[in-house]
Protein backbone atom coordinates (compact mmCIF):
# COMPACT_ATOMS: atom_id res chain seq x y z
CA UNK A 1 0.00 0.00 0.00
CA UNK A 2 2.74 2.52 0.45
CA UNK A 3 4.07 1.86 -2.50
CA UNK A 4 0.79 2.18 -4.08
CA UNK A 5 0.66 5.50 -2.49
CA UNK A 6 3.86 6.90 -3.52
CA UNK A 7 3.27 5.64 -7.10
CA UNK A 8 -0.11 7.50 -7.09
CA UNK A 9 1.40 10.31 -5.59
CA UNK A 10 4.34 10.43 -8.12
CA UNK A 11 1.48 10.32 -10.74
CA UNK A 12 -0.21 13.40 -9.46
CA UNK A 13 2.72 15.47 -9.03
CA UNK A 14 3.94 14.21 -12.93
CA UNK A 15 0.24 14.94 -13.95
CA UNK A 16 0.07 18.90 -11.95
CA UNK A 17 3.74 19.52 -13.37
CA UNK A 18 2.11 18.45 -16.73
CA UNK A 19 -0.73 21.32 -16.57
CA UNK A 20 1.86 23.51 -15.57
CA UNK A 21 3.91 23.15 -18.79
CA UNK A 22 1.20 23.25 -20.67
CA UNK A 23 -0.40 26.57 -18.99
CA UNK A 24 2.74 27.74 -19.47
CA UNK A 25 3.18 26.62 -22.87
CA UNK A 26 -0.08 28.18 -24.02
CA UNK A 27 1.44 31.52 -22.17
CA UNK A 28 4.01 31.53 -23.88
CA UNK A 29 2.58 31.17 -27.33
CA UNK A 30 -0.05 33.76 -26.60
CA UNK A 31 2.48 36.27 -26.29
CA UNK A 32 4.43 35.25 -28.72
CA UNK A 33 1.25 35.72 -31.01
CA UNK A 34 0.74 39.11 -28.93
CA UNK A 35 4.03 40.25 -29.56
CA UNK A 36 4.24 38.87 -33.20
CA UNK A 37 0.85 40.76 -34.55
CA UNK A 38 2.04 43.98 -32.47
CA UNK A 39 5.59 43.78 -34.35
CA UNK A 40 3.24 42.99 -37.65
CA UNK A 41 1.33 46.77 -36.60
CA UNK A 42 4.21 48.39 -36.03
CA UNK A 43 5.72 47.22 -39.07
CA UNK A 44 2.70 47.94 -41.48
CA UNK A 45 2.06 51.12 -39.98
CA UNK A 46 6.14 52.15 -40.80
CA UNK A 47 5.14 51.31 -44.10
CA UNK A 48 2.11 53.23 -44.53
CA UNK A 49 4.02 56.27 -43.36
CA UNK A 50 7.15 55.02 -45.51
CA UNK A 51 4.17 54.96 -48.64
CA UNK A 52 2.81 58.21 -47.82
CA UNK A 53 6.29 60.16 -47.32
CA UNK A 54 7.07 59.16 -50.42
CA UNK A 55 3.56 59.57 -51.96
CA UNK A 56 3.82 63.66 -51.00
CA UNK A 57 6.89 63.82 -52.75
CA UNK A 58 6.07 62.21 -55.47
CA UNK A 59 2.96 64.45 -55.77
CA UNK A 60 5.60 67.76 -56.33
CA UNK A 61 7.04 65.77 -59.03
CA UNK A 62 4.87 67.20 -61.51
CA UNK A 63 3.95 70.70 -59.66
CA UNK A 64 6.08 72.82 -61.86
CA UNK A 65 5.53 71.29 -65.20
CA UNK A 66 1.80 72.02 -64.74
CA UNK A 67 1.88 75.46 -63.46
CA UNK A 68 4.20 75.67 -67.32
CA UNK A 69 1.87 73.43 -69.83
CA UNK A 70 -1.24 75.88 -69.25
CA UNK A 71 0.68 79.32 -69.60
CA UNK A 72 0.13 80.03 -73.18
CA UNK A 73 -3.41 79.57 -72.00
CA UNK A 74 -3.74 82.33 -69.70
CA UNK A 75 -1.71 84.47 -71.62
CA UNK A 76 -3.25 83.86 -75.09
CA UNK A 77 -3.63 87.34 -75.82
CA UNK A 78 0.01 88.19 -75.33
CA UNK A 79 1.17 85.75 -77.16
CA UNK A 80 -1.15 86.91 -79.91
CA UNK A 81 -1.01 90.47 -79.55
CA UNK A 82 1.03 92.83 -81.72
CA UNK A 83 4.90 93.35 -81.49
CA UNK A 84 4.15 97.09 -80.44
CA UNK A 85 1.26 99.29 -79.96
CA UNK A 86 2.53 102.92 -80.26
CA UNK A 87 0.95 105.64 -79.31
CA UNK A 88 -1.69 104.13 -77.13
CA UNK A 89 -3.37 105.11 -73.36
CA UNK A 90 -3.13 102.37 -70.92
CA UNK A 91 -6.81 102.85 -70.96
CA UNK A 92 -7.15 101.12 -74.63
CA UNK A 93 -4.10 99.45 -74.49
CA UNK A 94 -5.92 96.55 -72.54
CA UNK A 95 -9.09 97.15 -74.94
CA UNK A 96 -7.88 97.99 -78.73
CA UNK A 97 -4.13 96.82 -78.73
CA UNK A 98 -2.30 94.36 -76.53
CA UNK A 99 1.15 94.25 -76.72
CA UNK A 100 2.50 90.68 -77.40
CA UNK A 101 4.81 88.01 -79.17
CA UNK A 102 2.86 88.66 -82.59
CA UNK A 103 1.84 84.98 -83.22
CA UNK A 104 -1.10 83.96 -85.56
CA UNK A 105 -3.77 81.34 -84.40
CA UNK A 106 -2.66 78.84 -85.98
CA UNK A 107 1.18 79.30 -84.43
CA UNK A 108 -0.39 79.60 -80.99
CA UNK A 109 -2.21 76.27 -81.14
CA UNK A 110 0.86 74.85 -82.85
CA UNK A 111 2.50 75.16 -79.48
CA UNK A 112 0.21 72.64 -78.10
CA UNK A 113 0.66 70.48 -80.74
CA UNK A 114 4.05 69.81 -80.72
CA UNK A 115 3.93 69.33 -77.34
CA UNK A 116 1.45 65.89 -78.18
CA UNK A 117 3.16 65.00 -81.13
CA UNK A 118 6.49 65.02 -79.25
CA UNK A 119 4.79 63.14 -76.51
CA UNK A 120 2.80 61.04 -78.36
CA UNK A 121 6.07 59.74 -80.37
CA UNK A 122 8.37 59.54 -77.00
CA UNK A 123 6.28 57.98 -74.35
CA UNK A 124 6.10 54.48 -75.54
CA UNK A 125 9.96 53.97 -75.67
CA UNK A 126 10.23 55.92 -72.56
CA UNK A 127 7.83 53.64 -70.82
CA UNK A 128 9.86 50.60 -72.25
CA UNK A 129 13.17 52.20 -70.67
CA UNK A 130 11.55 52.92 -67.42
CA UNK A 131 10.39 49.61 -67.00
CA UNK A 132 13.93 48.46 -68.22
CA UNK A 133 15.76 50.86 -65.89
CA UNK A 134 13.29 51.40 -63.40
CA UNK A 135 11.39 54.67 -62.49
CA UNK A 136 14.11 56.53 -60.14
CA UNK A 137 16.09 56.87 -62.86
CA UNK A 138 13.71 57.94 -65.04
CA UNK A 139 12.00 60.71 -62.86
CA UNK A 140 15.80 62.05 -62.47
CA UNK A 141 16.14 62.28 -66.41
CA UNK A 142 12.98 63.48 -67.37
CA UNK A 143 12.86 66.56 -64.68
CA UNK A 144 15.86 67.65 -65.99
CA UNK A 145 14.83 67.62 -69.59
CA UNK A 146 11.76 69.67 -67.98
CA UNK A 147 13.71 72.04 -66.42
CA UNK A 148 15.79 72.63 -69.93
CA UNK A 149 12.32 72.50 -71.89
CA UNK A 150 10.70 75.27 -69.53
CA UNK A 151 13.92 77.31 -69.96
CA UNK A 152 14.24 77.45 -73.75
CA UNK A 153 10.68 78.43 -74.12
CA UNK A 154 11.94 81.43 -71.58
CA UNK A 155 14.32 82.59 -73.64
CA UNK A 156 12.40 82.44 -77.18
CA UNK A 157 10.21 85.02 -75.79
CA UNK A 158 13.18 87.86 -75.45
CA UNK A 159 13.26 87.28 -79.65
CA UNK A 160 9.73 88.64 -80.48
CA UNK A 161 9.79 90.00 -84.15
CA UNK A 162 12.50 87.74 -85.36
CA UNK A 163 12.81 84.94 -87.10
CA UNK A 164 13.85 83.02 -83.83
CA UNK A 165 10.84 83.43 -82.07
CA UNK A 166 9.24 80.59 -83.01
CA UNK A 167 11.45 77.60 -83.36
CA UNK A 168 12.67 78.54 -80.34
CA UNK A 169 9.99 78.41 -78.42
CA UNK A 170 9.12 75.30 -80.25
CA UNK A 171 12.17 73.40 -79.61
CA UNK A 172 11.42 74.43 -75.49
CA UNK A 173 7.96 72.54 -76.17
CA UNK A 174 9.63 70.15 -78.05
CA UNK A 175 11.83 69.42 -74.77
CA UNK A 176 8.83 70.04 -72.17
CA UNK A 177 6.45 67.41 -74.22
CA UNK A 178 9.09 64.44 -74.55
CA UNK A 179 9.66 64.76 -70.87
CA UNK A 180 6.45 65.88 -69.21
CA UNK A 181 4.63 62.86 -69.98
CA UNK A 182 7.37 60.68 -69.64
CA UNK A 183 7.74 62.23 -66.41
CA UNK A 184 3.78 61.31 -65.40
CA UNK A 185 4.70 57.59 -66.69
CA UNK A 186 7.08 57.20 -64.14
CA UNK A 187 5.37 58.76 -61.07
CA UNK A 188 2.14 56.32 -62.34
CA UNK A 189 4.08 53.48 -61.86
CA UNK A 190 5.72 54.36 -58.92
CA UNK A 191 2.37 54.89 -57.46
CA UNK A 192 1.33 51.16 -58.92
CA UNK A 193 4.09 49.41 -57.49
CA UNK A 194 3.70 50.86 -53.85
CA UNK A 195 -0.34 51.23 -53.59
CA UNK A 196 -1.85 48.72 -55.61
CA UNK A 197 -4.95 47.56 -54.10
CA UNK A 198 -7.67 49.64 -52.51
CA UNK A 199 -6.04 52.83 -52.37
CA UNK A 200 -4.56 52.85 -55.95
CA UNK A 201 -7.48 55.45 -56.76
CA UNK A 202 -6.63 57.47 -53.79
CA UNK A 203 -3.15 57.68 -54.40
CA UNK A 204 -3.45 58.33 -58.14
CA UNK A 205 -6.36 61.14 -56.59
CA UNK A 206 -4.11 62.97 -54.64
CA UNK A 207 -1.37 62.77 -56.97
CA UNK A 208 -3.47 64.69 -59.59
CA UNK A 209 -4.79 67.28 -56.99
CA UNK A 210 -1.25 68.44 -56.39
CA UNK A 211 -1.00 68.47 -60.12
CA UNK A 212 -3.80 70.77 -60.71
CA UNK A 213 -3.13 72.82 -58.06
CA UNK A 214 -0.23 73.76 -60.16
CA UNK A 215 -2.83 74.38 -63.40
CA UNK A 216 -4.95 76.02 -61.19
CA UNK A 217 -1.94 78.53 -59.47
CA UNK A 218 -1.32 79.35 -62.82
CA UNK A 219 -5.01 80.63 -63.78
CA UNK A 220 -5.23 82.58 -60.85
CA UNK A 221 -1.52 84.44 -60.43
CA UNK A 222 -0.11 84.16 -64.20
CA UNK A 223 -2.17 87.34 -64.86
CA UNK A 224 -1.09 88.99 -62.58
CA UNK A 225 2.82 88.72 -62.52
CA UNK A 226 2.44 88.90 -66.03
CA UNK A 227 1.28 92.67 -65.93
CA UNK A 228 3.73 93.50 -63.11
CA UNK A 229 6.59 91.53 -64.39
CA UNK A 230 6.34 90.73 -68.09
CA UNK A 231 5.60 88.47 -69.78
CA UNK A 232 9.41 87.11 -70.71
CA UNK A 233 10.06 86.83 -67.13
CA UNK A 234 6.45 85.00 -65.74
CA UNK A 235 8.01 82.14 -68.66
CA UNK A 236 10.78 82.18 -66.33
CA UNK A 237 9.16 82.36 -63.02
CA UNK A 238 7.45 78.81 -64.13
CA UNK A 239 10.77 77.64 -65.35
CA UNK A 240 12.26 78.43 -61.35
CA UNK A 241 9.06 76.22 -60.41
CA UNK A 242 10.09 73.26 -62.76
CA UNK A 243 13.72 73.22 -60.51
CA UNK A 244 12.06 72.72 -57.84
CA UNK A 245 10.13 69.70 -59.03
CA UNK A 246 13.47 68.79 -60.02
CA UNK A 247 14.45 68.53 -56.02
CA UNK A 248 11.05 66.62 -55.86
CA UNK A 249 12.64 64.07 -58.20
CA UNK A 250 15.81 63.54 -56.50
CA UNK A 251 13.96 62.59 -53.64
CA UNK A 252 11.54 60.35 -54.87
CA UNK A 253 14.45 58.51 -56.44
CA UNK A 254 16.39 58.09 -53.47
CA UNK A 255 12.94 57.00 -50.92
CA UNK A 256 12.12 54.47 -53.99
CA UNK A 257 15.39 52.84 -54.43
CA UNK A 258 15.68 52.33 -50.08
CA UNK A 259 12.40 51.44 -50.12
CA UNK A 260 12.55 48.84 -52.45
CA UNK A 261 15.86 47.58 -50.73
CA UNK A 262 14.20 47.42 -47.36
CA UNK A 263 11.51 45.28 -49.12
CA UNK A 264 13.71 43.25 -50.37
CA UNK A 265 12.13 43.14 -54.15
CA UNK A 266 15.26 45.06 -55.47
CA UNK A 267 16.85 42.15 -56.54
CA UNK A 268 13.22 41.01 -57.97
CA UNK A 269 12.48 43.69 -60.05
CA UNK A 270 15.74 44.09 -61.73
CA UNK A 271 15.25 40.40 -62.25
CA UNK A 272 11.19 41.11 -63.69
CA UNK A 273 12.89 44.27 -65.72
CA UNK A 274 15.16 42.02 -67.63
CA UNK A 275 12.28 40.16 -68.52
CA UNK A 276 10.96 43.01 -70.07
CA UNK A 277 10.73 43.07 -74.22
CA UNK A 278 9.21 45.54 -76.12
CA UNK A 279 7.24 42.54 -77.84
CA UNK A 280 4.97 42.56 -75.45
CA UNK A 281 3.03 44.64 -76.52
CA UNK A 282 1.42 42.78 -78.95
CA UNK A 283 0.34 40.83 -76.18
CA UNK A 284 -2.09 43.74 -74.77
CA UNK A 285 -5.47 42.63 -74.77
CA UNK A 286 -8.67 44.48 -76.32
CA UNK A 287 -10.25 46.05 -72.66
CA UNK A 288 -6.56 47.27 -72.66
CA UNK A 289 -6.78 48.86 -76.06
CA UNK A 290 -10.70 50.11 -75.77
CA UNK A 291 -9.60 51.38 -72.54
CA UNK A 292 -7.07 53.62 -74.43
CA UNK A 293 -9.37 54.86 -77.01
CA UNK A 294 -12.27 55.64 -73.93
CA UNK A 295 -9.26 58.00 -72.68
CA UNK A 296 -8.08 59.30 -75.80
CA UNK A 297 -11.63 60.79 -76.58
CA UNK A 298 -12.28 61.97 -73.72
CA UNK A 299 -8.97 63.90 -72.90
CA UNK A 300 -9.95 64.89 -76.66
CA UNK A 301 -12.66 66.88 -75.31
CA UNK A 302 -10.60 68.25 -72.64
CA UNK A 303 -7.51 69.31 -73.38
CA UNK A 304 -8.14 71.41 -76.73
CA UNK A 305 -10.73 73.49 -74.96
CA UNK A 306 -8.65 73.86 -72.27
CA UNK A 307 -5.92 75.98 -74.18
CA UNK A 308 -8.81 78.34 -75.55
CA UNK A 309 -10.91 78.80 -73.02
CA UNK A 310 -9.80 82.13 -71.85
CA UNK A 311 -9.95 83.69 -75.57
CA UNK A 312 -13.38 81.54 -76.62
CA UNK A 313 -14.79 83.06 -73.20
CA UNK A 314 -14.19 87.10 -73.96
CA UNK A 315 -15.05 86.57 -77.68
CA UNK A 316 -18.42 84.70 -76.98
CA UNK A 317 -19.69 86.33 -73.78
CA UNK A 318 -19.65 90.32 -72.69
CA UNK A 319 -18.07 92.08 -70.24
CA UNK A 320 -15.32 89.41 -69.29
CA UNK A 321 -11.61 90.76 -68.89
CA UNK A 322 -8.62 88.73 -69.44
CA UNK A 323 -7.81 87.97 -65.68
CA UNK A 324 -12.13 86.84 -65.34
CA UNK A 325 -11.83 84.90 -68.20
CA UNK A 326 -8.97 82.85 -66.50
CA UNK A 327 -10.50 82.78 -63.56
CA UNK A 328 -13.57 80.85 -65.39
CA UNK A 329 -11.38 78.71 -67.58
CA UNK A 330 -9.55 77.39 -64.64
CA UNK A 331 -12.42 76.80 -63.06
CA UNK A 332 -12.31 73.18 -64.74
CA UNK A 333 -8.90 72.37 -62.91
CA UNK A 334 -10.47 74.11 -59.35
CA UNK A 335 -13.33 71.82 -59.70
CA UNK A 336 -10.66 68.79 -60.22
CA UNK A 337 -8.58 70.46 -57.34
CA UNK A 338 -11.45 70.05 -54.89
CA UNK A 339 -13.00 66.26 -56.46
CA UNK A 340 -10.01 64.33 -57.73
CA UNK A 341 -9.39 62.97 -53.86
CA UNK A 342 -12.53 62.65 -52.82
CA UNK A 343 -12.98 60.74 -56.67
CA UNK A 344 -10.51 58.30 -55.74
CA UNK A 345 -11.89 57.80 -52.41
CA UNK A 346 -15.06 56.64 -53.97
CA UNK A 347 -13.59 54.47 -57.10
CA UNK A 348 -11.91 52.70 -54.74
CA UNK A 349 -15.24 52.08 -52.20
CA UNK A 350 -17.60 51.17 -54.99
CA UNK A 351 -15.61 49.70 -57.80
CA UNK A 352 -17.36 49.76 -60.72
CA UNK A 353 -14.57 51.63 -62.88
CA UNK A 354 -15.76 51.21 -66.35
CA UNK A 355 -19.61 51.70 -65.58
CA UNK A 356 -18.33 55.37 -63.67
CA UNK A 357 -16.04 55.94 -67.08
CA UNK A 358 -18.89 55.83 -68.93
CA UNK A 359 -21.20 57.77 -66.84
CA UNK A 360 -18.62 60.40 -66.85
CA UNK A 361 -18.88 60.66 -70.43
CA UNK A 362 -22.47 60.75 -70.87
CA UNK A 363 -23.09 63.67 -67.96
CA UNK A 364 -20.15 65.57 -70.44
CA UNK A 365 -22.41 65.42 -73.21
CA UNK A 366 -24.16 68.96 -72.33
CA UNK A 367 -21.59 70.38 -71.07
CA UNK A 368 -20.43 71.22 -75.50
CA UNK A 369 -23.63 71.65 -76.26
CA UNK A 370 -24.33 74.12 -73.88
CA UNK A 371 -21.21 76.36 -75.00
CA UNK A 372 -21.95 75.66 -78.43
CA UNK A 373 -25.83 76.77 -78.67
CA UNK A 374 -26.59 79.03 -75.43
CA UNK A 375 -25.11 81.88 -73.88
CA UNK A 376 -25.61 79.95 -70.22
CA UNK A 377 -22.78 81.57 -67.98
CA UNK A 378 -19.79 80.07 -69.06
CA UNK A 379 -18.68 79.17 -65.36
CA UNK A 380 -21.35 76.74 -65.05
CA UNK A 381 -19.71 74.67 -67.95
CA UNK A 382 -16.27 74.95 -66.87
CA UNK A 383 -17.19 73.51 -63.14
CA UNK A 384 -19.20 71.02 -64.62
CA UNK A 385 -16.59 69.68 -66.79
CA UNK A 386 -14.03 70.01 -64.24
CA UNK A 387 -16.64 67.46 -62.35
CA UNK A 388 -16.81 64.89 -64.89
CA UNK A 389 -13.58 65.33 -65.49
CA UNK A 390 -12.31 64.33 -61.76
CA UNK A 391 -14.33 61.25 -62.02
CA UNK A 392 -13.32 60.18 -65.30
CA UNK A 393 -9.79 60.69 -64.66
CA UNK A 394 -10.20 58.60 -61.42
CA UNK A 395 -11.90 55.74 -63.20
CA UNK A 396 -9.78 55.53 -66.40
CA UNK A 397 -5.91 55.61 -65.71
CA UNK A 398 -5.97 53.46 -62.45
CA UNK A 399 -7.83 50.84 -64.82
CA UNK A 400 -4.67 50.58 -66.47
CA UNK A 401 -2.60 49.29 -63.89
CA UNK A 402 -5.75 46.44 -63.45
CA UNK A 403 -5.35 44.81 -66.78
CA UNK A 404 -1.52 45.00 -67.49
CA UNK A 405 0.95 42.87 -65.59
CA UNK A 406 3.27 45.07 -62.84
CA UNK A 407 6.65 44.74 -65.24
CA UNK A 408 4.92 46.05 -68.30
CA UNK A 409 2.52 49.01 -66.76
CA UNK A 410 5.61 51.68 -68.22
CA UNK A 411 5.07 50.05 -71.77
CA UNK A 412 1.29 50.12 -71.14
CA UNK A 413 1.28 53.49 -69.57
CA UNK A 414 3.38 54.88 -72.42
CA UNK A 415 1.06 53.47 -75.47
CA UNK A 416 -1.82 54.86 -73.78
CA UNK A 417 -0.30 58.23 -73.47
CA UNK A 418 1.27 58.20 -77.00
CA UNK A 419 -2.31 57.16 -78.16
CA UNK A 420 -3.84 60.24 -76.13
CA UNK A 421 -1.16 63.02 -77.40
CA UNK A 422 -2.01 61.75 -81.12
CA UNK A 423 -5.74 62.56 -80.78
CA UNK A 424 -4.96 66.11 -78.76
CA UNK A 425 -2.27 67.38 -80.71
CA UNK A 426 -4.65 66.18 -84.12
CA UNK A 427 -7.47 67.77 -82.29
CA UNK A 428 -5.09 71.43 -81.20
CA UNK A 429 -4.60 71.36 -85.29
CA UNK A 430 -8.36 70.55 -86.34
CA UNK A 431 -9.29 73.49 -83.93
CA UNK A 432 -6.39 76.15 -85.18
CA UNK A 433 -8.26 75.44 -88.63
CA UNK A 434 -11.98 76.22 -87.95
CA UNK A 435 -10.72 79.32 -85.77
CA UNK A 436 -9.40 80.46 -89.16
CA UNK A 437 -6.03 82.35 -89.73
CA UNK A 438 -7.06 85.88 -89.58
CA UNK A 439 -3.66 86.85 -88.84
CA UNK A 440 -3.73 88.70 -85.30
CA UNK A 441 -7.34 89.56 -85.24
CA UNK A 442 -8.01 89.86 -81.41
CA UNK A 443 -11.87 89.12 -81.81
CA UNK A 444 -12.47 85.55 -83.43
CA UNK A 445 -16.37 85.17 -85.10
CA UNK A 446 -18.64 83.83 -82.67
CA UNK A 447 -19.55 81.01 -85.29
CA UNK A 448 -16.20 79.79 -85.81
CA UNK A 449 -16.10 79.06 -81.94
CA UNK A 450 -19.55 77.24 -82.18
CA UNK A 451 -17.82 74.78 -84.97
CA UNK A 452 -14.94 74.20 -82.38
CA UNK A 453 -17.25 73.45 -79.62
CA UNK A 454 -19.11 71.23 -81.90
CA UNK A 455 -16.15 69.10 -82.83
CA UNK A 456 -15.21 68.66 -79.27
CA UNK A 457 -19.30 67.68 -78.76
CA UNK A 458 -17.96 64.94 -80.95
CA UNK A 459 -14.85 63.71 -79.43
CA UNK A 460 -17.13 63.00 -76.45
CA UNK A 461 -19.89 61.26 -78.02
CA UNK A 462 -17.27 58.98 -79.29
CA UNK A 463 -16.08 58.24 -75.85
CA UNK A 464 -19.24 57.70 -74.71
CA UNK A 465 -19.24 54.94 -77.72
CA UNK A 466 -16.23 53.55 -76.62
CA UNK A 467 -16.69 53.40 -73.07
CA UNK A 468 -19.98 51.04 -74.02
CA UNK A 469 -17.78 48.46 -75.93
CA UNK A 470 -15.13 48.87 -72.67
CA UNK A 471 -18.16 47.32 -70.52
CA UNK A 472 -19.28 44.97 -72.86
CA UNK A 473 -15.83 43.41 -73.18
CA UNK A 474 -15.04 43.75 -69.48
CA UNK A 475 -17.88 41.82 -68.57
CA UNK A 476 -16.53 39.18 -71.28
CA UNK A 477 -13.49 38.96 -69.86
CA UNK A 478 -14.54 38.49 -66.01
CA UNK A 479 -15.48 42.01 -65.62
CA UNK A 480 -12.32 43.22 -63.29
CA UNK A 481 -12.75 46.79 -64.20
CA UNK A 482 -16.41 46.60 -62.61
CA UNK A 483 -15.86 44.22 -59.81
CA UNK A 484 -17.52 45.64 -56.52
CA UNK A 485 -15.19 46.31 -53.70
CA UNK A 486 -15.48 43.58 -51.42
CA UNK A 487 -15.46 41.36 -54.89
CA UNK A 488 -12.15 43.06 -55.97
CA UNK A 489 -9.87 42.29 -52.26
CA UNK A 490 -11.52 38.65 -52.33
CA UNK A 491 -9.56 38.20 -55.97
CA UNK A 492 -6.49 40.16 -54.98
CA UNK A 493 -6.45 38.12 -51.57
CA UNK A 494 -6.68 34.93 -53.68
CA UNK A 495 -3.86 36.45 -56.13
CA UNK A 496 -1.64 38.70 -54.14
CA UNK A 497 1.91 37.58 -54.41
CA UNK A 498 3.96 37.35 -51.19
CA UNK A 499 6.18 40.30 -52.17
CA UNK A 500 3.03 42.04 -51.73
CA UNK A 501 2.74 41.70 -48.48
CA UNK A 502 6.19 42.18 -47.14
CA UNK A 503 6.40 44.68 -44.07
CA UNK A 504 8.60 47.62 -45.35
CA UNK A 505 11.38 47.54 -42.65
CA UNK A 506 12.86 43.88 -42.50
CA UNK A 507 14.73 42.59 -39.20
CA UNK A 508 18.27 42.69 -39.87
Amino acid sequence: MPNLEIGVSDNRSHDHAWDCHKLLTAECVYQLETASYVCNMVRAAAKAYYRFILLIFNCLLTFGSYFCFDMPSVLQQQFQGNLTCLNSTETNRTTDCVEGLGMTPQQYNLLYAIYAWTNAVVVTLSGFFIDKLGSGVGIILFSILIVLGSATFALGSHFKGTCYLLPLMLIGRLLFGSSNGSLIIAQDRIIAFWFKGKELSLAFGLQLTCSRLGSVLNFFLTPSIERNFGIQWTLWGGMLLCVLSFFSAIIVSVLDKVGTKQLGLDAVLLEDSKKVRFQDIRYLSLRYWLLVVTIMFFYNGIFPFVADASKFIQDKYSGYSQQEASYVAGAIYDASLLLFSIAGILVDYVGLRAVIALISAVLTLPVFALLAFTFVPPLVSTIWLGVTYSFAAASLWPSVFLVVPQANIGIALGLATTVQMIGSGLCNLIVGQLLGNQSRSLKIPVWHWQRVMIFLLANIISCVIASIFLNIVDKQEGGVLNMTTKRSEAVQEETQEPSETSPLLREQ
